[in-house]
């Protein structure tokens, strides 16, 4: 919607000759040449992207905003989905929804985000492919719906006032207030939306309801958004590729009609050199998830001097994920055979390779005898809920004197207390083949296997593993600013903020570690297979899945199952379904910080030589007082230990805007910035163990200290005419401290982890040589040189109110970001630590882009979206020996919007999602061998919105 009026504007002249011309190409007749031209106000979504580049031109510190109108109106999932259209953020997306950001090639864990001016922590559960339940510091940003929200700001830069933490960057998320509206304010939306894989229907549902009383100084809110989602996440699968010769003793090692073989067959060595996937397969998904959420806030504003705001946030994501798997193991499984085993499980070395084709050392196809196979039927139950409840004070008690305070808490509950897998084999099956060189989808048949008979196969484990994480803040924070003059504004404050983290994960136990998951019970063996199966069918629309695979099969039925095995009753079959927490002692920790902080700050606003400068300079104080608590074994038990600690920063920042001509802003900011190491690398619990001559621990280490970088930024903005901007950000940062897993060699005795004497004791035992005073292995988190971080940021607002007739209505914003790193990574081999690669940090993509056009009239709104990012490094080294590096590839998301207002009261809506229905593509090594190759279908949404 678009309204006129008369403005005058002096041109803005400017010297740079080369940016000029580049720009006005695209935008010369906004340039007119009179004095007299007219300013557009415009409201809807081209309203708040003008509102946001008010508040990027206003900031002292480099950073995008995105408001009300852009959330409301994008067709986003959730708040991650909307924030990837920020320069410099990068999206990782899981069950076809984003879950987690990157900002300037910085992973999630280095980005802290803030609610309602609080830092919180919201963490999820995903598949293995995703990384499982989220024990990190990385945000899930698909607990919450858009709908929430009224605005996000990334922070690029540091400045003193803002709480530590970040080395990418601080998001800022802030939900609707009563006194944002004026009066009675009513909005409510419904759509349903559709799904091109799952072909199922799915509601969704907002709605907010806000007014205010005694003359404006009084106000209520309430917000409720829900959603329900039923989805396909189908693809294929290997989990990683490996050598042969890295499960001994190898292919081959059992030909077929020989006896038992103590050494590999020498014509197998060219196999046995070659990567091959160690689990060859096809998944299938079927995914629920509800997501509810709601705000309340109520604000009392007296005066203009006085203001309180009470905000309370709620999110609840319900999940159930059932995940089918048909797949071939042996092909991962080490260890001679054996008179026992060699009729059922021996795996690689009961694995005769019939023919091969090999390509640069890679296995492609293979046909293949004596091969195991295997069918997974995974359940999960997820659900995550997150409360956070603040109170907001400011009060001035003259123009140059105010204060602020605000306090809260916020927990983020996740919970997986359902995670069971049944699983069936079949041994020993002639003729299987995979063929990989057709593309990411592989040809899989399986020889003379009965995959449709269930009394083919043989039950063979149970795997239960509910697990937990539990994020808790506790948040005081005090400042005050003076202002003695027109110039210059004192500010200052102190901090105090509470963190709690606590893990849990139980298995099958029966009290000590060894693994239950493959202990049947007699009475449960006896069961008939037939009676607790189902047939799983593979989509294969949009797949690419090859003629003559196979792509339907017998599964267990978890369902049947947990009813004929008794699974929810521990004492059922002999206690068989008893858990405990030894198995997985590794899971089961904790960490909790208090921080201590404040701040000074200094900021300006004034003339440099005729030309408007201003900024702020100023330093932040923190003391973090950590404890962090895990597990060990001591005499086949498991001991708890805990590690005290402190450590201090101190962290200057500077950051001054200057206007050298109208409209013109150069920008520079510096900073030491420093974020706390991630959780799992802190937890002091251990693996320790000894044989012969051999004595080694694995552990976490508490004594790690925090990534510390430095970070500059210079950035040129150009605010050539209203709604429009062409900026350029250069931004680079010092990685001084980097966290990798590395062996060092000491005394168990006045070890810096935390671990006692006696548990050497105990695992020495009577072996000779072996005592705490003897020299040990530990593998451990350590900290490590880290490397640089450069990069540019690109971005550019036009819309074309110039062109004739209804083009005038359209517009675009593109931005583009160009990062590298060079991290130096390092291993241990031999007991001699070397740096293996220099390369990208992990999480860092080199190129990423977001495109939107779009057109708005007074009935008419319609958008188009793309964002395009590079492939990223996931482990470097590779998990896999031999691995230079994991990864995933390259995506880009198309969305789509479509917006009709029938009058003042009511919109209709058509929205299009993940249109060019991408894949998540995972990979191992340079070679680009598929490790995970997913999709999840379009969806596409209609509906209405209604506002008073």
């Amino acid at each position: 919607m678009v309204r006129t009026r008369s403005w005058t504007k002096t041109r803005a002249l400017f010297s740079g000759a080369s940016l000029a011309a580049l720009t006005m190409a695209v935008a010369a007749p906004a340039f007119a040449q009179q004095n007299e031209v007219e300013e557009v106000i415009v409201t809807g979504f081209r309203g708040s992207l003008q509102q946001a580049l008010e508040l990027k031109r206003g900031s002292a510190t480099a950073g995008d905003t995105i408001l009300a109108e852009d959330i409301g109106k994008f067709p986003d999932l959730n708040l991650s989905e909307s924030i990837q259209r920020i320069s410099g953020v990068a999206l990782a997306r899981d069950g076809g929804e984003g879950r987690q950001i990157s900002v300037r090639g910085l992973g999630p864990q280095f980005t802290r985000v803030r609610i309602n001016g609080m830092e919180a922590l919201t963490t999820a559960g995903g598949t293995d492919a995703s990384g499982g339940t989220n024990r990190g510091r990385s945000f899930d940003f698909n607990i919450f719906a858009a709908d929430l929200f009224n605005s996000i700001t990334v922070q690029k830069t540091s400045a003193a006032e803002t709480e530590e933490g970040s080395l990418g960057a601080t998001v800022d998320l802030r939900t609707a207030r009563p006194l944002d509206y004026d009066g009675f304010k009513f909005v409510a939306s419904a759509q349903a939306s559709y799904n091109s894989l799952s072909e199922d229907s799915s509601p969704r549902a907002a709605g907010m309801i806000s007014n205010t009383w005694a003359d404006g100084t009084f106000g209520a809110l309430l917000s409720l958004a829900y959603s329900k989602r039923s989805l396909l996440d189908v693809g294929a699968s290997t989990v990683r590729w490996a050598a042969g010769d890295r499960f001994a003793p190898g292919f081959d090692a059992l030909p077929n009609g020989a006896g038992l073989p103590t050494t590999v067959n020498p014509a197998a060595a060219a196999n046995n050199a070659a990567y091959h996937p160690r689990f060859p397969r096809y998944d299938r998904y079927d995914q629920e998830q509800e997501r509810l959420g709601a705000t309340f806030a109520l604000q009392w504003k007296p005066t203009d001097a006085t203001e309180l705001t009470f905000d309370y946030l709620y999110a609840k994501l319900d999940g159930s994920r059932q995940e089918q798997f048909l797949e071939a193991p042996s092909f991962s499984v080490g260890g001679a055979c054996t008179a026992a085993n060699v009729a059922t499980s021996c795996g690689i070395a009961d694995t005769n390779v019939v023919s091969s084709t090999i390509t640069n050392g890679v296995m492609t196809a293979g046909t293949f005898d004596d091969v195991d196979l295997r069918v997974e039927d995974r359940y999960d139950e997820l659900t995550t809920t997150f409360n956070q409840y603040s109170l907001d004070f400011s009060h001035a008690f003259s123009d140059t004197l105010k204060i602020h305070a605000v306090a809260g808490h916020s927990e983020s509950d996740h919970q997986n207390p359902v995670q069971t897998t049944i699983i069936w084999d079949q041994f020993n099956v002639d003729g299987y083949r995979f063929d990989y060189g057709q593309g990411r989808s592989p040809l899989l048949t399986y020889g003379n296997a009965d995959l449709t008979n269930p009394s083919a196969w043989r039950l063979t484990q149970v795997r239960m593993r509910p697990q937990s994480a539990v994020n808790t803040y506790d948040t005081v924070a005090f400042d005050g600013e003076w202002k003695p003059n027109d110039v210059l504004t004192f500010k200052a404050g102190l901090s105090w903020k509470q963190y709690e983290f606590e893990s849990t994960e139980l298995r099958r136990s029966n009290g000590a570690s060894t693994n239950q998951e493959t202990v049947i019970p007699a009475g449960v063996a006896a069961i008939a297979t037939s009676t607790y199966a189902k047939t799983v069918t593979l989509p294969t629309e949009g797949l690419g899945v090859p003629g003559g695979s196979t792509t339907s099969w017998i599964s267990p039925n978890y369902f049947s199952a947990l009813t004929l095995f008794q699974l929810n009753d521990p004492t059922a079959f002999g206690g068989a379904w008893r858990m405990g927490k030894e198995p997985s002692l590794s899971n089961n920790n904790s960490v909790g910080e208090k921080d201590k902080g404040g701040f000074v700050q200094a900021d300006w606003d004034a003339e440099l030589a005729g030309m408007p400068f201003r900024g702020n300079i100023g330093v932040r104080y923190v003391k973090t007082e950590q404890t962090a608590s895990g597990y060990t074994f001591l005499a086949g038990a498991p001991v708890p230990i805990t590690v005290d600690r402190k450590y201090d920063d101190t962290l200057p920042s500077l950051n001054m805007v200057i206007e050298p001509v109208e409209n013109f802003l150069v920008r520079f900011g510096a900073a030491q910035t420093m974020s706390r190491p991630n959780l799992g690398s802190l937890t002091p619990g251990a693996s320790v163990s000894v044989s012969g001559s051999s004595r080694t621990v694995t552990a976490g280490n508490p004594n790690l200290d925090p990534f510390r970088a430095k970070a500059y930024d210079l950035s040129f903005e150009w605010y050539y005419q209203p709604e429009a901007l062409l900026s350029v950000a250069f931004f680079k940062k010092e990685i001084d401290s980097f966290v990798q897993t590395l062996s060092t060699q000491t005394t168990f005795t006045g070890n810096p982890f935390g671990l006692p004497d006696s548990v050497a004791t105990a695992a020495c035992g009577a072996t000779v040589g072996c005592s705490p005073s003897a020299t040990w292995n530990f593998s451990t988190p350590i900290n490590t040189p880290g490397g640089d971080l450069t990069g540019f940021e690109v971005s550019f607002q036009q819309p074309f109110s110039f062109l004739p007739g209804p083009l005038a209505n359209t517009g675009i914003i593109a931005n583009y970001t160009s990062v590298k790193s060079s991290i130096d990574y390092y291993a241990t081999v031999g007991g001699v630590t070397t740096k293996v690669a220099t390369n990208d940090l992990t999480g860092l993509s080199r190129k990423a882009y977001n495109l939107t056009l779009y057109y708005e009239d007074d009935k008419i709104s319609a958008r188009v979206s793309a964002s395009h990012r590079d492939k990223y490094l996931t482990r470097v080294p590779g998990q896999e020996a031999g691995m230079v590096y994991d990864g995933t590839n390259e995506t880009m998301n198309v969305d789509a919007s479509f917006t009709y207002t029938l009058n003042d009261h009511l919109k209709f809506t058509l929205e299009g999602v993940n249109l060019t229905d991408e894949f998540q593509d995972q990979f191992n090594g340079t070679q680009d061998l598929m490790n995970f190759y997913h999709h999840t279908g379009r969806e596409y949404l209609i509906g209405v919105r209604y506002t008073y």
